[in-house]
């Protein structure tokens, strides 16, 4: 197949673009910033139908969450507009879709984990964008819903966390936020299957295990050989100064629609986080 990546030099986008490389059957092309901007249309447009994919990874995203609510017009023109732009691109060379989403697309107060059916009511901006992209796939195309991501490429939780565990003193987690942590390398393979299998409609791929954020540091701490005890819980309302974007108190994506599918169910998180805290200590 011919695979188009785009945010190809993003945590998972990298991990998308060495996975593929490793199936030489597949010719693949990354793009990302500032060589490719997919919020231009006709540069959008032209590079989609000369190039022709057969699929498009369309991982690229504005996803600074807190930044999205001062930027709100940059926020909707890359991740709905430029989304748009990828879509139409599709349709003229008849390309498969897969889109990468969020957990931020809920809002957080269903008492159970969300399952793919759920009605969406994002709180945010980021999440309202991100939801304004998911409005621009077709039916037959894929949507891939993850949350908390971390990786060994670019910034995440796991390298905070890292960093704040070899400095010295207590550090403070909020207790009232849980999900689902994933990795980026487990969350590559997930996507790669829907894409490369072009099946349609919309999953949910995280990690397993749904742990608060004050929990997953702790986790953190333990695997890397600090104690856990330096963690110490806070609610949000505690958080200052206060996020300026809303975050979802119950962020666990149920991956129903992976299992019925009869997929292999994704890896508690605990053993992906393990392996990069490894690699990230030993690097």
């Amino acid at each position: 197949m011919r695979i188009l990546v785009t945010g190809s030099r993003g945590q998972l986008g990298t991990e998308v673009i060495q996975l593929l490389e490793a199936q030489p059957h597949h010719e693949v092309l990354g793009v990302d910033l500032p060589e490719v901007d997919l919020t231009n249309r006709d540069s959008t447009l032209g590079l989609i139908v000369e190039w022709s994919p057969d699929l498009i990874l369309h991982g690229a995203a504005f996803t600074a969450v807190d930044q999205c609510e001062s930027e709100p017009e940059t926020a909707y023109r890359v991740n709905c507009a430029a989304t748009r732009f990828v879509a139409d691109g599709a349709r003229r060379t008849g390309a498969h879709v897969v889109y990468v989403s969020t957990d931020y697309v809920f809002d957080g107060t269903k008492a159970d984990p969300y399952v793919e059916w759920d009605t969406p009511n994002p709180e945010s901006v980021y999440g309202l964008t991100k939801l304004g992209g998911e409005m621009e796939i077709d039916p037959e195309w894929t949507i891939a819903r993850t949350s908390w991501v971390c990786g060994y490429h670019g910034t995440n939780m796991v390298k905070t966390l890292l960093r704040l565990a070899a400095g010295d003193g207590d550090v403070a987690f909020v207790d009232d936020q849980i999900g689902h942590p994933t990795f980026a390398g487990d969350l590559a393979q997930m996507v790669v299957k829907l894409g490369v299998e072009k099946v349609p409609g919309t999953f949910h791929t995280t990690n397993q295990g749904s742990v608060s954020w004050y929990e997953f540091a702790r986790e953190v701490f333990a695997a890397a050989g600090h104690d856990p005890q330096r963690v110490s819980p806070i609610s949000t309302s505690e958080l200052d100064p206060p996020r300026p974007a809303k975050r979802p108190a119950n962020s666990v994506l149920d991956n129903m629609a992976w299992r019925m599918h009869g997929f292999t169910p994704s890896r508690d998180f605990r053993e992906p986080m393990g392996e990069l805290v490894a690699r990230l200590l030993a690097s």
